[in-house]
């Protein structure tokens, strides 16, 4: 086992995984941008680092200056979080030079997943089911018209390096794909170096469900139930649960060992998601894998009373899972709701600021993953989300109750946050039914501001 991890990242996955460090007897080194060397994290770590100014490029996506750290401190392996160059192969080489171990997959399943259209043909041959579309790349916008013609309306047009509903735009008809195309092109060119793009057949309102898979680097491969991801705002999520209500016991059968099979497919080791659209007849249809540990993983731990962050550095440390499939059981109902520092009354503005101060909700079945506390000041650099609420119950009706309980007890003040936005969303009847879907809050969002 690693005696010194660097975390090369910042904020509430980075005080997560100090916290995992510390359970398991490891050291832990904090890298740490100008703008937060005041940061949980950096108080919380065994050392701290500086690695650059606050910009991200010139800190937390400085490869060099990751590396050197890890080096000078004497570290043997690197968590890379999420975001930031969790999902970077050339990262991922880099530290593989330098005889530093990666937690996480390897360069080469970074390359295949990370590439769209080279996911969606790794998957087309393991036999999981993928929504019909393009098999080739494409690159120009008359070649993807006549393919768009063969496929059907409305189209899906993504950029093949894309993420985050960058490089994404859906064309209902003929008369719309060409700018839709060339823009979606534009976006992704700029965003991601990369103007590969590919199509898909729009599915009108699916829910999004993904499968938390866990690998060893011995082939043995299991999956962990499922999330449902549905409530998205801009293609970003809001509120996690697991088990989904939309999912019976044959259908989540059916979908981990569709999910087991894409990781194998691609030699995948350590802990991922394989994201699945699931449409109103519960077909459901391959979107893409996340070749990292997720937002949202916390869902999976409290259904499941398995650590995932633990478990990726035993397996990153060359130990082979001691988690048989039988042995994964769901117990109960988990939601997460993301905590973010911005202005639902001005679309979503981010708001950093200093907080003044802050109450974290507390009892049986509550969990709260997050790097504030009281004078500590949001810096305006990075991501918006600022801590995550978690709660855990017996039914899902009864997850619901303590989830509003808990909002309703969480206090930041000094900052403008989505709390009260979170809890409508949890109030709201087509919630609490289970009517979710990707296109929830834009119904929603009708909702609220007619009740303001």
């Amino acid at each position: 086992m690693f005696k010194k991890i660097l975390i090369a990242n910042r904020g509430e996955i980075a005080v997560r995984i100090i916290r995992a460090c510390r359970e398991m007897g490891i050291l832990t080194v904090a890298v740490c941008s100008e703008a937060d060397k005041d940061a949980l994290h950096a108080q919380l770590a065994d050392e701290t680092i500086c690695i650059g100014a606050p910009m991200a490029k010139d800190s937390y996506l400085n490869m060099e200056s990751i590396i050197s750290a890890t080096l000078v401190s004497g570290a043997e392996a690197i968590h890379p979080g999420f975001g930031f160059l969790s999902e970077n192969s050339k990262f991922v080489k880099m530290c593989q030079q330098c005889n530093i171990t990666f937690i996480g997959p390897s360069a080469q399943t970074i390359d295949k997943m990370g590439n769209k259209s080279e996911a969606r043909n790794t998957m087309i041959q393991a036999g999981v089911p993928v929504v019909p579309g393009t098999k080739e790349p494409i690159y120009e916008a008359s070649v993807g018209l006549e393919r768009a013609r063969e496929i059907g309306y409305p189209i899906m047009i993504k950029a093949s390096s894309g993420g985050g509903g960058k490089g994404m735009r859906i064309a209902e008809s003929e008369e719309e794909f060409l700018e839709k195309f060339e823009t979606a092109q534009r976006e992704a060119l700029n965003g991601f170096g990369d103007d590969t793009m590919y199509l898909e057949r729009c599915i009108r309102n699916p829910r999004h469900v993904e499968i938390q898979i866990l690998a060893d680097q011995y082939g043995n491969t299991i999956y962990l139930g499922e999330r449902d991801c549905s409530i998205q705002r801009r293609h970003q999520k809001m509120i996690e649960e697991s088990p989904s209500c939309a999912i019976d016991e044959e259908l989540r059968k059916k979908m981990g060992e569709a999910a087991v099979k894409g990781a194998k497919a691609a030699n995948y080791y350590s802990a991922g998601t394989i994201e699945f659209l699931l449409d109103q007849n519960n077909e459901f249809y391959f979107m893409e894998m996340n070749t990292r540990i997720q937002v949202e993983h916390p869902v999976t731990e409290m259904v499941t009373g398995i650590d995932l962050i633990k478990e990726q550095i035993k397996i990153a440390a060359g130990e082979k899972l001691t988690i048989a499939q039988e042995d994964v059981k769901i117990q109960g109902h988990a939601i997460e709701c993301r905590i973010n520092a911005e202005d639902p009354d001005k679309n979503f503005m981010p708001c950093p600021g200093t907080v003044n101060y802050i109450h974290f909700p507390g009892g049986k079945g509550i969990r709260v993953d997050s790097a504030l506390y009281a004078g500590y000041t949001i810096p305006p650099y990075y991501d918006s989300m600022v801590a995550k609420l978690i709660v855990h119950d017996e039914t899902r009706e009864l997850a619901i109750q303590k989830m509003r309980s808990a909002l309703g007890e969480l206090i930041v003040q000094g900052v403008k946050t989505n709390l009260d936005y979170q809890y409508e969303i949890l109030n709201d009847n087509e919630y609490v039914q289970g009517n979710v879907d990707t296109g929830f809050i834009e119904r929603f969002q009708k909702r609220f501001e007619e009740m303001e």
